[in-house]
Formats: C-alpha cells, sequence, structure tokens
C-alpha cells in the first residue's frame, strides 16, 4: 500500500512529487507518479512547432529549480526536456504510459486503476490537467461543414492553412497567437462570444496573484474553474503588432450557424471558410474520479485549497487557479502538505518515522 500516488507529471505533478519526497515520503516506496504520456513534459509535448520560448507566458521554474531561457527554440522540445532532467535529477518516481480510468474507494482506501495495473493508497494526488478534454462548442449546422475543423490541441501550425481563409473561434490568448501566424500565410476572421479584454501594459506579480484568487473563489464554492488567463486580459506582443497592421485582431460577434462552405451571422452575412479553428480552451481531465462523487449540484469540484471537500484524501492540483504556470508550483507544495497532515491525522503510526510535522 502506498502513502500518495500522484496522476500526472506536468508541472503540478511535478511539483507535488517534489515536495512529498522532501518531505519526508520516499520514491516508489510511499509515492508513485502516474503519467499518461510515453515521455516526460506533460501537455508541452504536444504543442505546435511554432510556438517557441519566446511566445509563452512565461514557465514558471519547478521547486527549486530555474526556469529554462527564453529563447527561439520550439517549447515542444524544450520544456519536456527541462522537465524529464528535472525528474531525473530529483528522482523522481514516475512510471509511464499509465493513463488512469478510475479512482475509487476500496475499504477505507483508494484504488488507482488503469489498464496497466492497480495501485492502493491512502491520498491522491490528481494532477492531470485540462489537454485531453478539448472544449468544442456545438453551433447548429457544424456537422454540415465540408472544410476542417481544428481544435488548437490538433493544431500543428500555420503552413497546413496557406493560401486559405480560416475562422478563428475564441477570446483567449491561444486565439490571439494563432491569428498572428495564420495571417502571414491565409485570410482570417476572428469570431468571440465577448468583447475580448485588452491591456496594455505588462502583468504584474499582484495582478497574478489577483487573478489566482478570483479563480480560488470559484472552486471553494463548488462552481466549475474559470481559467486564470480568462480574467487577465489580453496584451499585444511585439511580435503580433503586424498582424495587428493587418487587420487579424478585427473581432466580430459569434455567428449564428455553419454551413457547408462557411459560416453566417444572424443578420444574413455570410463568411466563406476552408477551416474553422476552434481556440475555446479546455475542461478539466477529472473523469477517472467520478466514482468519488465530487462534484457538487453547481458542477464543480469544491476545494478547501487544494483539497476535496467531500473527499479530503483526494488532492487537486492543476485545476482551478493551479491550471496554469503562476499557480501549479504554489499548489504542488500545498497538496503535499496537505497528503502529509492527512497521513499524521489518520495513522500515524503508519507514516515513515522520517515525514516531519508540515
Amino acid at each position: 500500500m502506498l502513502s500518495s500516488v500522484v496522476i500526472g507529471a506536468g508541472q503540478a505533478g511535478l511539483s507535488a512529487a517534489h515536495h512529498l519526497l522532501r518531505l519526508g515520503l520516499r520514491a516508489w516506496d510511499d509515492v508513485v507518479v502516474l503519467d499518461a504520456n510515453e515521455a516526460p513534459g506533460g501537455a508541452w509535448q504536444h504543442r505546435w512547432d511554432t510556438l517557441t520560448m519566446a511566445d509563452v507566458h512565461g514557465v514558471a521554474a519547478l521547486p527549486d529549480d530555474v526556469s529554462p531561457p527564453t529563447s527561439g527554440e520550439p517549447a515542444n522540445t524544450v520544456v519536456p526536456a527541462y522537465f524529464g532532467a528535472y525528474e531525473r535529477r530529483r528522482g523522481l518516481p514516475v512510471l509511464r504510459p499509465v493513463r488512469v480510468d478510475r479512482v475509487e474507494d476500496d475499504g477505507g482506501l483508494l484504488r488507482v486503476s488503469s489498464a496497466s495495473g492497480s495501485w492502493l493508497t491512502r491520498t491522491v494526488v490528481n494532477a492531470t490537467g485540462t489537454w485531453e478534454r478539448p472544449f468544442l462548442p456545438h453551433y447548429r449546422g457544424a456537422e454540415t461543414f465540408t472544410g476542417r475543423h481544428v481544435h488548437t490541441r490538433d493544431y500543428r501550425g500555420p503552413h497546413e492553412f496557406a493560401g486559405q481563409h480560416v475562422v478563428v473561434v475564441g477570446a483567449g490568448a491561444s486565439a490571439v497567437q494563432l491569428l498572428a501566424e495564420l495571417s502571414e500565410v491565409a485570410t482570417t476572421t476572428w469570431v468571440t462570444r465577448r468583447e475580448p479584454l485588452w491591456r496594455t501594459t505588462p502583468f504584474t506579480p499582484d495582478e497574478g496573484r489577483a487573478a489566482v484568487a478570483l479563480v480560488e473563489e470559484r472552486v471553494r464554492r463548488g462552481l466549475p474553474p474559470q481559467s486564470v488567463v480568462g480574467v487577465t486580459g489580453l496584451l499585444l506582443r511585439e511580435q503580433e503588432e503586424a498582424a495587428r497592421a493587418r487587420g487579424a485582431y478585427r473581432r466580430l460577434p459569434m455567428f449564428d450557424r455553419v454551413e457547408p462552405d462557411g459560416v453566417v451571422w444572424a443578420d444574413g452575412r455570410r463568411q466563406r471558410a476552408d477551416a474553422i479553428l476552434w481556440a475555446t480552451g479546455f475542461r478539466p481531465d477529472v473523469a477517472h474520479l467520478a466514482p468519488l462523487r465530487l462534484r457538487t449540484p453547481a458542477g464543480g469540484i469544491q476545494l478547501d485549497g487544494t483539497t476535496a471537500v467531500r473527499d479530503p484524501r483526494v488532492q487537486l492540483v492543476g485545476y482551478g487557479p493551479s491550471a496554469s504556470t503562476i499557480g501549479a508550483n504554489r499548489a504542488g507544495r500545498v497538496a503535499a502538505r496537505n497528503v502529509v497532515a492527512h497521513l499524521r491525522a489518520t495513522s500515524p503510526a503508519a507514516e515513515p518515522a522520517s515525514v516531519p510535522v508540515a
């Protein structure tokens, strides 16, 4: 029996694992990390090739480490290499590829099950993030479209849209970034449900903490989490100014329906399209936790910090306020301390003697 199973080896999961070991739990004997990917890097390894380290909105350093340098190198190679090196240096007990299908109660313990096997544990730190659950809203007639529907999860670069007309849907940072590179090789139309929230000054640490606090309040109330980026506003960077000059950021309201050759607004306006790029975000990847019945009637998982209110054996990181590099490291540290506190409170004699009071 394990003391804790960490599900997911992205930034939040690695942070949690590091702090669990630092607090005295033993790799492999007390803690394992189960990662669905075949290689280190979390969701970063799946991002598009044209996303460079100069484009990302900062990659916070993993605990007790320094962040990878800003450069023109692809983020989908730099960050996975950084994560992999960190796993090796810290001796983190990562098993991959292991895709967890189910977490359920088993006589007061938690059974974590996958096609690769199952693990019995006293606690779980869930760090599965959102990458595996892209959100694709439905609009009337979408199934009739003869062009391509592409979510940002499956976007590989602007070259595949050269000479086409692309309708980009979404008001987040990904939409802004993809419009910049698409508008170099294709014509574009940008549509959003609401007016984008623009900002003209760089994001400060105090504003970052305030944004995280807003999302924390939602999960504290058991509401579905809101993206941290969704409350920070959009700032055009130097590399996106040329796209602004090309008119790429002239926004239109959402269309009413999709037709075989494009989209149509309620007032009858039409736009022919070869592709619709849905930069519409993601939802938490937590279906495997369903047997524990953690969701509230409001649809979210209520948290006290990182602890699931309906089952304190479960910590959630990479969920809500920690689903970004702004909050992932802190959440991992808090979750590890909560795990140790739970182990002490529920069965002090069973915990490793070396675990200090958190």
